[in-house]
């Protein structure tokens, strides 16, 4: 389901939006990815667009600290739940997009998703916002995790 997720925002992130689930499916069958990954990326891809910032409450913005629920400490490891932590203290996301990313990973029912995953995750949470997304950020959201620097 992954490799749909990058494909979709490899081939669509400059029109800055995919097409409906129909044409959608079409297309990602005829790119040759299987019926049941097709089948789940929409699933997911329809949980996403119904996240809406209004569902949350106002105060969530006003936590100093997230405590996370056993399911989403199994879902998430530390090093994922510390990438969300600097990105929220350092204002990238916010406290809503942070519960956005969350839901999403929780609902791919997948125990300890990697870095990568939940980088390639905030990245679709953040385009369906409809949020200018600053290319370092993108960048950064592209890279894998355990690569290193070069200068």
């Amino acid at each position: 389901m992954f490799d749909i997720l990058m494909f979709l925002f490899e081939s669509y992130f400059h029109a800055g939006r995919y097409p409906n689930s129909d044409k959608l499916s079409r297309k990602l069958s005829a790119a040759g990815f299987e019926d049941e990954d097709i089948h789940l990326a929409l699933t997911w891809l329809s949980g996403l667009e119904q996240l809406n910032k209004a569902n949350y409450p106002s105060t969530i913005n006003d936590s100093s600290e997230r405590f996370y629920a056993d399911l989403e400490i199994k879902r998430m490891s530390f090093e994922v739940r510390r990438f969300l932590t600097f990105w929220e203290q350092n204002k990238i996301i916010t406290p809503v997009e942070r519960e956005m990313i969350i839901d999403r990973a929780v609902a791919l029912n997948r125990e300890s998703l990697p870095l990568d995953k939940i980088k390639l995750i905030t990245l679709m949470v953040l385009w369906n916002q409809r949020r200018d997304l600053d290319p370092l950020i993108v960048e950064d959201l592209l890279t894998p995790a355990d690569s290193s620097c070069l200068h």
